[in-house]
């Protein structure tokens, strides 16, 4: 909670895959709450109050997963809010001749996204969201420790900038800063 908190004012894609991350703990300890306590909570060094806090913030978001019916795959209504806001962000940038520099990088990401797509078959995906779901399968394959190909290093390293570029887009978006300073 505290990190997602952070997370979200200083860089939404890093915020985005946090919470993916906390999705996929939550269920990993079977949105059981003493597990996470167990397992989670625990390990942090928190006052009371602090761990109260902490431990209802996981409550409501097993809560949550359990009425939207994410328990085992997908994503919260909250996370997607996020992902449809970036999108909405991503299109209006693409749209506005002043941002020429972010179309570029879109631009140059796009063979990646598509072959992202390619191997996923009939993927639902919007863009932004696939290059997300790339990010976050490289982070889990690093976390396991299993190689990832250089080809998969180039692709994902242009996501991640492509990706980085509509972070900073969108923090000075949330500050009032981007359109009238363009």
């Amino acid at each position: 909670m505290y990190i997602a908190s952070a997370k979200r004012k200083e860089n939404i894609a890093e915020y985005l895959l946090y919470m993916w991350q906390i999705e996929d703990i939550i269920r990993a300890n079977n949105l059981d709450i003493d597990k996470i306590k167990s397992n989670i909570i625990d390990k942090f060094d928190l006052n009371d109050d602090q761990r109260k806090e902490l431990t209802e913030w996981y409550e409501s978001l097993i809560d949550m997963m359990r009425r939207e019916n994410v328990e085992t795959s997908g994503h919260l209504q909250l996370n997607k809010n996020t992902l449809l806001m970036l999108n909405d962000l991503h299109h209006a940038l693409l749209k506005d001749p002043k941002f020429d520099v972010y179309a570029s990088e879109f631009y140059k990401t796009l063979p990646y996204i598509v072959e992202l797509r390619s191997r996923q078959g009939e993927s639902k995906l919007d863009e932004i969201e696939t290059c997300f779901a790339a990010l976050y399968g490289t982070l889990m394959l690093k976390l396991q420790g299993k190689g990832i190909s250089v080809d998969t290093q180039k692709a994902i390293a242009q996501i991640t900038k492509f990706i980085s570029l509509l972070s900073k887009y969108h923090k000075l978006d949330q500050e009032d800063k981007l359109w009238d300073n363009q």
